[in-house]
């Protein structure tokens, strides 16, 4: 197998559930060793989060942030498992953890006790809101989309806020902190010097709201719930069709004035009421009927071909199956085969032409 670009590289895994796992299974797909360290009784809770499980009975939860990875199981509350922990930690480059704040200090593993033994060690910690005022607080996907702000924005109308329908805080967490991880290991590549890194859930997502954010702290717009549609652009919402619906994403005038010829509106496009964005955001209400009324002449799937091919951003609303399916039509081998088990598994997007993601084993048996 070709060398991954983390090979050599050791990772002790303190971290479960989601923001952790997801970080470090990246690092092991990118060829890192992995050793992920569990609770005795049962590891990590997504072990058993299910159903669904896969034919194999285990949780395809679990499976989803796991692969590549060796289990250990250690009883963290004793004083042979902090000492057999701390065994693992002076063999390994980098630990990641994501126990509430003053967990991993309380059992004498903290950054400060660890960094003493081993100045090159990067230490990396995930909380929900920090470790100030917020460290008690706990950390769950679904608080942080409340408190962050992400449901005030989501939902199909004014006072139905809606969560976003994957974790998809505790993702952008572990993607965060895996560039963390990444910039610090070039930092000692450098200097020999390790470093703490570390981030929160939910300054991730505030960071992660990007121009709704911005929009508040640099004009003082608090942004509310708009449906499927976009606050700064139109049109870029859900349109029905004659019988399923369409998404426009139409991002500029050549694409509006293509959308416009295709439809067989070319008018539209000459309106002073259409003639550029912020126009069509001020009228997008009448914009919306007019395009409906149009698109609603024939079905999507006719609609999506033709549109297309004008070089119009168009798509069918898919189900997750559907979308795979679309996946495998375009050869982004989405979906991939793991040694030791039946059960296929999601890929890696990561395409590295020199050092190519790796897929070494299935998500580990408890304590294997």
């Amino acid at each position: 197998m070709t060398p991954g670009a983390l090979d050599g590289v050791v990772v002790a895994d303190f971290s479960r559930v989601l923001a952790g796992p997801y970080a470090t299974m990246m690092l092991a797909d990118l060829g890192a060793e992995v050793i992920k360290i569990e609770r005795p009784g049962g590891g990590d809770d997504t072990r058993h989060w299910g159903p669904p499980f896969d034919v194999d009975g285990q949780a395809t939860y679990f499976n989803a942030v796991n692969r590549n990875k060796r289990s250990v199981v250690l009883d963290l509350h004793s004083a042979q498992g902090v000492e057999q922990a701390r065994e693992i930690v002076r063999g390994a480059d980098i630990v990641v953890e994501n126990f509430r704040t003053g967990t991993m200090e309380r059992m004498g593993l903290g950054y400060a006790d660890l960094v003493v033994h081993r100045p090159d060690l990067i230490y990396c910690s995930i909380t929900g809101f920090g470790a100030g005022q917020g460290a008690e607080l706990p950390g769950y996907d679904l608080l942080v989309q409340a408190v962050g702000g992400l449901m005030s924005v989501t939902g199909p109308q004014p006072g139905e806020p809606t969560k976003v329908g994957v974790a998809v805080v505790d993702v952008l967490a572990g993607l965060h902190a895996l560039t963390g991880i990444l910039a610090a290991l070039h930092h000692r590549t450098a200097t020999g010097v390790g470093q703490k890194v570390e981030t929160n859930l939910l300054s991730t997502l505030l960071s992660s709201l990007v121009n709704q954010a911005s929009a508040y702290v640099g004009a003082g717009v608090v942004p509310g719930i708009m449906g499927n549609r976009h606050p700064s652009i139109a049109p870029y919402e859900v349109f029905s069709t004659a019988d399923r619906p369409l998404v426009l994403a139409v991002g500029n005038d050549k694409q509006f004035r293509a959308l416009c010829v295709a439809l067989g509106c070319e008018s539209l496009a000459d309106s002073a009421s259409y003639a550029d964005n912020t126009a069509r955001v001020a009228n997008r209400e009448a914009l919306f009927a007019e395009l409906t009324q149009r698109l609603r002449t024939r079905g999507g799937d006719e609609w999506f071909t033709v549109l297309t091919a004008a070089g119009v951003p168009v798509g069918p609303i898919n189900d997750i199956g559907q979308a795979f399916e679309l996946a495998k039509r375009l050869e982004l081998d989405a979906v991939v085969d793991v040694p030791g088990t039946a059960v296929p598994q999601v890929a890696n997007p990561i395409r590295l032409s020199a050092t190519p993601v790796q897929y070494r084993s299935a998500p580990p048996p408890f304590g294997g």
